[in-house]
């Protein structure tokens, strides 16, 4: 669609704009919508659920009504649950991805504004600049010419140049440069037919996930053995098939972990919406089990480690060159509007020095292969000169006599980064002269008031921090040890030494190093590489677009606050305040979750071990079902129901790295399965061998035993040490102990089994009870037998 690009003088007028995007729509696809019946009933198909409708089926042709209803009120329960956490766990990543919402830079009513991208419309001027993903598909202005990365349109793997005139297209990434534009599509009618998309959902599966579903393989393979025999058996002694394969169902269905994919969301769901209070924004949900795991975080010096506000000092000057005549070439050499904090520092520290009797006709960019910001000025009686500042080495080589003054001006360099200033070089050219140094401005960014807890906490957690900076390597070492990081710091450019190219110690002085210097983005990808090589799950912060593929690389990225479209887009957390004391508080809260989730995985084996083992043994040794269907169906929606209350836990987090240590999660999972079948066995032999109480109660006494005892173990398993170490939070211990008054009522009245009263039901519990407190002391001999590494102090 072609607009008018006269608007290009002042942009479009607020209430011109409004009545475009009411006609035009949004900048955005139209979402679909999801059908809400058809999301629910999807809950009633697949192996779990079709397991629970033919076992009511068969309750229907056997016509155990009872056992039909309870069955039919379990599937509901079961759907209705998965279905109401799955709503909430999507209604909170639609809140983060609200707040990761792309904002563009466009002119309304004669200024500069940012609004969110999704409120463009067709004829906004909008302005492009290095980093930005475009908003929306737009025709460039007079100006320089921008290179723009298409990949994610055309596969391209280079990116193309773009001059005015030229349509720059939705989704694509400017790589260099800055420019205007006019905005000639949005939203569906763009050629991308959408904008960027900045949050993934969890689709993707971490190893921690991986961990988890090798659990709930393991567990299915153990009903399915078990349910066999059970089935084998059966037949063999000629009962009634029919009823068989429903109790065969029933106890498949409780045995698998029906609550272990809602538990595994809800708790991600719950944990990114804590992050986010902090403000750190989830883009990968999974990318939170990542940081649990993390051992080594490759830090940005400027903005995460430092205040990012930087303040000039004293210049260097060469001789006949003044303070106000550097002063004044820095500054327009400066664009305010960019919100670069060089150039914001710059002009804070000109102060009046005229600067507003120049104009500057055409403004080049700062980019990272120039490395330089150029200004062609005009001044108010008629004369022309262009500006330059940037790296001070290269805006050096811009003089005829370079060679001259390089001595004296590294001396400055070097003395500036020795005391931990930062250099700018700064220019002045004009048709007589032709390009003159002027000198070297000092730059300070001392570090922020918490980065030196903040490395010292994330140190005792077991995660170490290394400085990755673009910086000369005195000015690194000079933040690094105020930081106590220590002052091993590599300069990069070892990476294209060929002496150390292709040999073996280069890898590891980059696991040695405390940090790196002078490193460009290539060097960031090559850092995260070979310290994932040698074991390490790693983390890295960037803020610019040519930190998307360290970003991409790392375990985790984490794009710092301010960071550019393109860095948000490929990181996996976005830091909305500055500072690493946000990724400390995201690297705990992971390893709570982390932590959550192990006991649930204890929890969940050892109880599965305890039914179908005690199960199995009683039909083959005794020839006798101590629970019925309707009873295993009970333990299940209580149990199961009840134990999504685990997401909200109160626990403490480590003081290392997490990882998944299988032998001793089977290991202490096994001894309380193993005791809990011995347990229920125990009051089986009380009940019918000493007090001689008939079958029928004999199954409720069971019944209520499993439950209560079952239950009990979420409160060993969610410690490493004594069960009152961490106290359980509110929620948990409620549903845990509203389930049980719930199962005791139901055996105590008799409903849908024999009543037993309330002093047998007092004693059931007081037996629980004491089975817990053995089945505690017995889980911490088993953490010392399986545990491969020393136990936490923390816990």
């Amino acid at each position: 669609m072609n607009h008018n690009l006269a608007h290009a003088t002042i942009g479009l007028k607020q209430s011109e704009a409004q009545q475009r995007l009411e006609q035009y729509g949004p900048n955005a696809l139209p979402e679909e919508k999801s059908n809400v019946l058809a999301q629910l009933l999807s809950y009633f198909w697949g192996p779990i659920p079709w397991m629970i409708e033919i076992a009511a089926v068969l309750s229907l042709v056997v016509q155990h009504w009872a056992d039909f209803a309870i069955i039919f009120v379990l599937l509901i329960v079961n759907a209705a649950v998965g279905f109401w956490e799955e709503f909430q766990a999507g209604n909170a990543i639609a809140a983060l991805k609200s707040q990761l919402a792309m904002e563009a830079r466009v002119k309304r009513d004669g200024r500069w504004t940012s609004i969110p991208a999704r409120e463009l419309v067709p004829g906004d001027w909008i302005r492009l600049r290095l980093g930005d993903i475009v908003p929306a598909d737009a025709k460039l202005l007079e100006g320089d010419s921008v290179d723009v990365d298409q990949s994610a349109l055309t596969g391209e793997s280079l990116p193309v140049s773009r001059e005015s005139g030229d349509t720059v297209y939705s989704g694509s990434i400017i790589k260099q440069g800055e420019i205007d534009a006019i905005v000639t599509a949005t939203g569906s009618q763009t050629y991308f037919g959408k904008t960027a998309k900045l949050v993934e959902t969890a689709q993707t599966t971490s190893h921690y996930q991986k961990a988890v579903l090798r659990i709930g393989n393991f567990l299915i393979a153990i009903a399915v053995v078990m349910v066999s025999v059970i089935i084998l058996v059966a037949l063999f002694r000629g009962d009634p098939i029919a009823e068989t394969v429903q109790f065969a169902l029933v106890l498949t269905v409780a045995a698998i972990p029906v609550a272990m994919p809602t538990v595994l969301s809800v708790t991600m769901a719950v944990g990114a919406k804590t992050l986010a209070r902090g403000q750190a924004i989830v883009s990968r949900l999974a990318s939170i089990e990542e940081l649990a795991g993390m051992d080594i975080l490759c830090s940005d010096k400027t903005g995460t480690l430092t205040q990012n506000r930087l303040t000039l000092g004293e210049p260097f000057l060469l001789d006949g060159i003044s303070k106000v005549e550097i002063l004044r070439a820095a500054c327009l050499a400066s664009r305010a509007e960019n919100k670069d904090p060089i150039d914001a520092a710059v002009i804070a520290g000109c102060g009046d020095i005229n600067a507003d009797r120049y104009n500057v006709v055409h403004f080049q960019p700062f980019d990272p292969v120039h490395k330089r910001t150029e200004a062609t000025v005009q001044s108010n009686d008629g004369g022309s000169f262009k500006t330059s500042k940037g790296a001070p080495q290269v805006i050096l080589n811009l003089a005829a006599n370079a060679d001259a003054i390089r001595d004296q001006v590294q001396a400055a360099i070097d003395n500036f980064a020795a005391r931990g200033f930062r250099a700018l070089g700064v220019a002045q050219y004009d048709d007589v002269n032709g390009w003159r140094f002027l000198g070297v401005l000092p730059m300070s960014d001392p570090p922020r008031e918490d980065s030196k807890s903040t490395i010292a906490s994330a140190r005792k957690m077991g995660c170490d921090v290394k400085m990755v900076t673009g910086d000369q390597l005195a000015i690194g070492r000079e933040i690094a040890t105020q930081l106590d990081m220590g002052g091993n710091l590599i300069d990069a450019k070892i990476f294209q030494d060929t002496r150390y190219s292709e040999s073996a110690r280069v890898d590891d002085m980059i696991e040695q190093a405390d940090g790196f210097a002078q490193v460009f983005p290539e060097h960031k990808f090559h850092i995260v590489d070979v310290l994932q090589k040698h074991g390490h799950i790693v983390g890295m912060t960037g803020d610019g677009v040519n930190d998307a593929p360290a970003l991409k690389k790392a375990d985790c990225g984490i794009a710092v606050s301010g960071a550019t479209d393109a860095a948000r887009a490929a990181a996996d957390i976005v830091l909305l305040a500055p500072g690493l004391s946000i990724v400390i508080d995201a690297i705990k809260e992971a390893r709570k979750i982390f932590q959550r989730m192990n006991s649930y995985a204890i929890y969940r084996i050892a109880e599965t071990i305890r039914v179908l083992l005690f199960m199995t043994l009683s039909i083959l040794v005794f020839n006798f079902y101590p629970v019925t269907a309707v009873m295993i169906v009970l333990l299940a929606l209580l149990n199961d129901g009840a134990i999504l209350s685990i997401a909200y836990d109160r626990v403490r987090s480590s003081d290392e790295p997490e990882h998944w240590d299988m032998r001793t999660v089977l290991g202490v999972a096994s001894v309380l399965g193993l005791v809990g079948v011995a347990a229920s066995f125990g009051l089986f032999y009380l009940a019918e061998r000493v007090y001689h109480v008939d079958r029928e109660t004999i199954q409720s006494l069971m019944y209520l035993k499993l439950s209560v005892a079952g239950h009990l173990t979420v409160f060993a398993t969610r410690t490493r040490g004594a069960f009152w170490t961490i106290r359980p939070a509110k929620i948990l211990f409620f549903a845990v102990f509203g389930t049980q008054v719930l199962a005791t009522l139901i055996a105590v009245y008799g409903v849908l089994m024999a009543p037993i009263g309330w002093k047998v039901a007092g004693l059931i519990w007081c037996y629980a009870l004491a089975c817990f407190l053995v089945n505690d002391r017995l889980k911490l001999i088993a953490y010392r037998m399986f545990e491969t590494t020393q136990p936490r102090i923390n816990k």
